[in-house]
């Protein structure tokens, strides 16, 4: 898309383009941890799968509000909209944010998958057990690039994120009724 069909497709309206720009950066976010996953085959530890959980409530929300700006929905509800989705972006920088510290072990992580691995069991069928597990630890970085993690990534792409919604605010607070 062109940037001058997207400035149609958006009625010149800054509300509609910021949530639109947070529902395809958050798709594109997720669509890049699931080709990590199933096919670079990076396994997500269960930090790598909270971080998800912001972009699955935050692409729905983006495109109710763009979709509300473009249909005329009252102000209010639309800065109302942008603010939230800062918010939900907020937390999941926070949670990418504290994801990489565990990996540069700044601070530990759960103990479900930073600590030493227990509850295995009775020892007679141990063996079979420790097989058929696949631990991934949260304070391991499976992939770097530039010294940063999938992690890191994430928490800088949700501040971008955070700073598209507040041009968003700021721009639809501006305009003129």
């Amino acid at each position: 898309m062109s940037v001058a069909s997207f400035a149609f497709v958006t009625r010149g309206s800054p509300a509609a383009s910021a949530a639109l720009v947070v529902a395809g950066c958050g798709a594109a976010t997720i669509l890049g941890a699931y080709f990590f996953q199933y096919f670079l085959g990076y396994l997500p530890c269960p930090l790598c799968f909270e971080q998800r959980i912001p972009y699955y409530v935050a692409i729905p929300l983006a495109l109710l509000v763009a979709f509300a700006a473009l249909r005329s929905a009252p102000r209010p509800f639309v800065i109302g909209g942008l603010a939230l989705l800062g918010l939900i972006m907020v937390v999941s920088a926070g949670l990418g944010a504290y994801h990489a510290g565990v990996e540069w072990k700044w601070w530990s992580g759960p103990a479900d998958c930073s600590g030493p691995l227990t509850g295995m069991g009775s020892a007679g069928d141990l063996l079979q057990r420790m097989q058929s597990q696949t631990v991934v630890r949260c304070d391991d970085a499976a992939w770097r690039f530039m010294g940063i993690s999938l992690a890191g990534y994430n928490a800088l792409i949700s501040l971008a994120l955070v700073l598209v919604t507040a041009w968003g605010v700021i721009k639809e607070r501006e305009r003129a009724p």
